[in-house]
């Protein structure tokens, strides 16, 4: 299980919400000096997201994503109001290895077909999920703000024959609260789909990611590519050397 540490930026610093909400955000500094920061603790790769681009749906922080892809050699992820094909070119031709469409390929699924044939394994899913009164894990868009009317599995089941590099899951009501991933959705997704599944939400200790590693829905199935790391590596409850150490375990 790849480990995937998150730069969350907003207004050219590294902020981290909790579960979304731009009231309840802590700064960190710079962007450019995290990047360098997290690579020279032993980071092997990055994972971006512009949050004010997700909000507003225009780029607003790609400048400090072009200088983090000059300044580090490890792959990034990148993600935050990707919304048309031009987006997705700027981004690869900065030197991004992978860009994520969330809300963009809710609202359009062609646009993510069209872009993921034009760059086969470079394009991620971006799958944010709350889950609604029924229990039903419902996809969100537009920055978390609204829900897009369609179910995870309706979501996944369309994604099916494209080529994704992965799916990136994140549980909303986990995210930025260091209390534990959703294993349950998680092992949820991992039966609904062939793609790498990258899981993002909650991890605020080691035990968060041993018991992601072991992760493997009945009969046994797969597990899990990856996990997004923010909080905890942040703020320094977690180390990149430890977490890196606790990918490669299982419960």
């Amino acid at each position: 299980m790849e480990l995937w540490p998150a730069i969350d930026i907003s207004a050219g610093r590294v902020v981290r919400l909790v579960q979304g909400d731009f009231a309840r955000r802590h700064d960190y500094g710079e962007p450019l000096e995290w990047a360098h920061r997290l690579v020279e603790h032993g980071a092997e790769r990055l994972h971006l997201v512009d949050l004010d681009a997700a909000l507003e749906g225009t780029p607003q922080n790609r400048a400090v994503v072009a200088a983090i892809a000059a300044a580090v050699s490890v792959p990034l992820q990148v993600g935050g109001g990707v919304r048309s094909e031009d987006d997705v070119e700027e981004l690869l031709s900065q030197g991004v290895a992978r860009v994520v469409l969330g809300t963009g390929a809710l609202e359009d699924p062609d646009f993510l077909a069209r872009c993921a044939a034009r760059h086969p394994r470079q394009v991620v899913l971006g799958l944010d999920y709350r889950r609604g009164d029924d229990g039903e894990p419902e996809a969100a868009s537009r920055g978390w703000r609204r829900g897009s009317g369609r179910t995870v599995a309706d979501v996944l089941a369309e994604s099916a024959p494209l080529p994704l590099a992965a799916v990136v899951v994140t549980a909303i009501e986990r995210d930025g609260t260091l209390r534990g991933p959703d294993l349950k959705g998680l092992a949820f997704v991992l039966e609904s789909t062939d793609h790498p599944v990258i899981a993002s939400g909650g991890v605020g200790q080691r035990e968060h990611l041993v018991a992601l590693a072991g992760l493997r829905p009945p009969p046994p199935g797969r597990a899990l590519a990856g996990v997004i790391v923010g909080t905890a590596l942040l703020n320094g409850t977690l180390s990149i050397r430890e977490a890196t150490g606790a990918c490669t375990q299982s419960a």
